[in-house]
């Protein structure tokens, strides 16, 4: 397969995605879900994504707009890679399945359609305080924290760059 069709057919929205999610569970494959900006990509996301991925079969990630991260009071430059950038590389990682674009404050509308089988994301959360933790825990599904990498983090890394 053509690695840029295989590419594009991993941005994908509602529609494709309520499409794809009968299909992998008519395969009983586990469906993994995480979400957030993923502005500047770096190790500390490559290893947590990896991570997430190991937990099942499939990982979708839940990636905000960039309303949306302007509306997470992140510094006014963010985000640094506009959405569609920040999705095309996130789609280029052997271990991601699908990429979905949410325009919401949090993923919870995107998460009670996925039903995933493990929510998952950074340690910097406690499972029970993570958007999505009961209507995840209520189908039987898991809610999981991951290691973060130390040292690694978009801040830091815009910090580092304006020296």
């Amino acid at each position: 397969m053509l690695y840029h069709k295989k590419l594009s057919e991993k941005l994908i929205t509602k529609d494709r995605l309520k499409d794809l999610l009968p299909e992998w569970k008519k395969r009983n494959q586990k469906v993994v879900f995480t979400n957030g900006c993923f502005d500047i990509l770096h190790r500390g996301h490559v290893e947590y994504l990896c991570h997430a991925k190991d937990l099942g079969d499939k990982l979708i990630i839940g990636l905000n707009t960039d309303a949306s991260v302007k509306g997470l009071g992140k510094s006014p430059e963010r985000p640094i890679n506009s959405e569609n950038t920040r999705a095309t590389i996130l789609a280029a990682l052997e271990c991601v399945d699908a990429v979905i674009l949410f325009d919401e404050d949090t993923p919870l509308d995107l998460i009670s359609i996925v039903q995933p089988d493990v929510l998952v994301k950074g340690n910097d959360y406690k499972a029970e305080d993570i958007v999505g933790y009961d209507v995840v825990t209520a189908k039987g599904g898991k809610v999981m924290t991951i290691q973060l990498v130390d040292g690694f983090s978009t801040t830091k890394l815009i910090e580092k760059m304006k020296g």
